[in-house]
This record gives structure tokens, C-alpha cells and sequence, in this order.
């Protein structure tokens, strides 16, 4: 039977050439940009927020020395910060980050003050004192150790999560182990949403610039947020999905949205620096704001990540768990159907269909 030989030599020919096209495709893993919403006191000066970076692939040696993750590991959460021993930059791994604990069946479904504090000290004592014994906790004005762990229970966190290689993650563990790490903190030209940026260059070159408005030139977490958005509608291959990470309740009154520059002229004393500088640009920002209103960078509704699935998130290549396809920016989805962040909505998970120009708007 010649023909049914062949039939199965070329089947079994396909089958071998697909495992080796498999083989020499890169591995693939995930990383997110974290929008974490503005809280507190600060939070009504200055309503921008806080970004962040989680990457699957890349772990914390030590909260200032990456490496390569092991089996089982769920990543780390990269960030600058402000007031940690002159540090620019700080790795905590992902669960602890969020909920000051390290197994996610000890977060609490809700906390109050002596809970979180409680939480938060037996972490220090455990893994941040080689950051020094008398590290300042933070204040309303100066933050401290306490920005590392616990980031739930203070905000609302979204997080836009896109696909890395495994050359891109190694060469991001080599550049920031490589170079001194100390701190050149600016809140204006040097803040936690420009070290995103620069990051996120290193991945997507050239996508990732300054906007003159509606940010006068300075660098917002939404701005990012946006402009990752907008990346990935030009390029499906990118995978963005966007999930919320809910504030656990107890601790503090539910986080407020993101803001950017122009919207924060309404809203706050941003205003009067600005305009003592330059009134003209304090004008065009007014004017942004009246005429193009907020964009919207967000879904509707969100896919909403509680801690009982962080672990199927983190670790999608060993899941099967993670509806991607339902929240996409792929084929120009996700920009679309982007709601303003607004604390009040936190549904199930629903496609996104808005466009980037209606997210536009809505840089912090």
C-alpha cells in the first residue's frame, strides 16, 4: 500500500517541521503597565497616580537586583520611587506588592488600619531590611518602605498587560543590575511615569514620547497608559488586555481616578504654577480640557482580577484560565470601548470596542 505510506510519511514530515518551527520561536511571557489610582491627601494635589511595571519573567534577588525567574515564581513589580534610601528603582514580587502577603489564601477579603500595618511590618521584617532598619515608612508628603508593599489596599489598580520575549526581559535585567541605582527623582521631568516610559521604549522603540498636551509637557501615568493603547491597536501581535485589580476595602475611602494635566486644572491647585510660568500654556490647557474633554482609556467594563486568580494571570503559559480573547486592544478593540476610570464600576469582564482618539483625553 505505497499510497497510504506516503500519506503517512508526509503527515508525520508536517508534524516534525511544526515542532521545530515551534522550537525556534522565542518564548513568550506577559508584563503589564500598572495605572494605580491617586489616594490621600496627595492624591487631591496632585491627581496623576502612579505607574508601574509587573513582568512575569523577571524576579527580585533582592529589592534592588533582578534575576530570571524559577518555576513556580509569579514575577515582580518594577517601579521608581520617591524616599527609599536614594534608590531609583525598586522590585517587589507581584503578591506581596499588592497585599503585603506572600501566599494570595492569607488576603484578607477586607482590612482596617491595624490590619494593613500588621501585614505591611511583618514583610519589612522579613524581606526589606536590607534596605536599612531606620527606613522611613512615608508620610502624607514623602513616601517610604510602605509604597513597596500593600498597593491594594490603598487604590484601584488596572493593569495593561501586553506579551515580552525572552530577549527583551534579559536585556532589561541587564540594564538595570548594570548602572548605579540612585535616585534623580523629579516629580515634574523624572517621575515614576518616566521611568515607564523609558522602559516600555525598550520594548516598543520610539512609542513612548513626552505630550505637550493635554500634559505640558510632562510625562502622566495615563498618558502612558494611552499611548500603550495606541501601539497596540497598530499592532495586534502585541496582545494588550486590561484588567482591575479591586482596592480591598477597610483601609482607605475607594481611590479616586486618574487625572491628566488639563483635567487637573480644573480640579486642583495645578493651575497656579503653570500659570505663574506661562499663562498662555496655562490657557491652551484650559482650552484642551473644554474642547476634547477626558479621554477614556479604560473598558466599560474591565476584566476584573480578585486575588483568588492572580496566580492563573500571572502565570498564563501554565493556565488555562485567562479569557484574553474577551478584552483585547488586538485589531484595534481595546481603545474603543474605554470608559473614563471611575471607582464606582467594577462588572464583569465585556470587549472593548472605543477608539484611540476617544481615549485620548484621559492622560493622568
Amino acid at each position: 500500500m505505497p499510497s497510504i505510506r506516503h500519506a503517512r510519511l508526509a503527515v508525520f514530515s508536517i508534524l516534525v517541521f511544526a515542532a521545530f518551527a515551534l522550537d525556534s520561536v522565542p518564548g513568550r511571557a506577559q508584563a503589564a503597565l500598572l495605572i494605580e489610582q491617586p489616594y490621600g491627601f496627595f492624591g487631591m494635589v496632585n491627581p496623576t497616580g502612579h505607574d508601574a511595571l509587573y513582568f512575569e519573567r523577571i524576579c527580585a534577588e533582592t529589592p534592588v537586583k533582578l534575576r530570571r525567574c524559577k518555576a513556580g515564581e509569579l514575577g515582580a513589580v518594577v517601579s521608581r520611587y520617591q524616599g527609599i534610601d536614594g534608590y531609583d528603582w525598586l522590585a517587589t514580587p507581584l503578591v506581596p506588592y499588592l497585599y503585603s502577603v506572600e501566599d494570595v489564601s492569607a488576603v484578607p477579603a477586607s482590612v482596617d488600619p491595624l490590619t494593613v500595618n500588621r501585614l505591611r511590618n511583618r514583610y519589612h521584617e522579613a524581606h526589606l531590611l536590607d534596605l536599612g532598619e531606620d527606613l522611613s515608612a512615608g508620610n502624607l508628603i514623602h513616601g517610604g518602605w510602605t509604597q513597596l508593599v500593600g498597593a491594594s489596599y490603598e487604590r484601584r489598580i488596572y493593569a495593561f498587560r501586553f506579551e515580552t520575549t525572552e530577549a527583551q526581559d534579559d536585556a532589561l535585567i541587564a540594564r538595570l543590575n548594570g548602572v548605579p541605582n540612585r535616585s534623580h527623582f523629579s516629580l515634574l521631568f523624572n517621575n515614576c511615569g518616566d521611568f515607564a516610559r523609558k522602559i516600555l521604549n525598550s520594548y516598543f522603540p520610539g512609542a513612548f514620547r513626552r505630550g505637550f498636551f493635554p500634559d505640558a509637557g510632562l510625562t502622566t501615568p495615563k498618558q502612558v497608559a494611552f499611548k500603550l493603547a495606541r501601539y497596540a491597536q497598530k499592532h495586534p501581535k502585541t496582545q494588550l488586555t486590561v484588567y482591575e485589580i479591586p482596592q480591598i476595602p477597610g483601609y482607605r475611602r475607594q481611590s479616586r481616578s486618574n487625572k491628566s494635566v488639563d483635567e487637573s486644572l480644573a480640579t486642583t491647585l495645578y493651575a497656579v504654577p503653570i500659570a505663574l510660568v506661562n499663562p498662555y500654556l496655562a490657557g491652551g490647557l484650559f482650552a484642551d480640557y473644554f474642547v476634547r474633554g477626558r479621554n477614556h482609556i479604560l473598558p466599560k467594563h474591565p476584566l476584573v482580577l480578585r486575588p483568588d486568580e492572580l496566580t492563573a494571570w500571572a502565570r498564563p503559559a501554565l493556565t488555562a484560565s485567562t479569557p484574553t480573547a474577551q478584552n483585547s486592544v488586538s485589531a484595534g478593540a481595546q481603545a474603543s470601548g474605554a470608559a473614563a476610570i471611575d471607582p464606582a464600576e467594577t462588572p464583569a469582564a465585556e470587549t472593548v470596542h472605543d477608539s484611540p482618539q476617544e481615549v485620548e483625553a484621559s492622560h493622568e
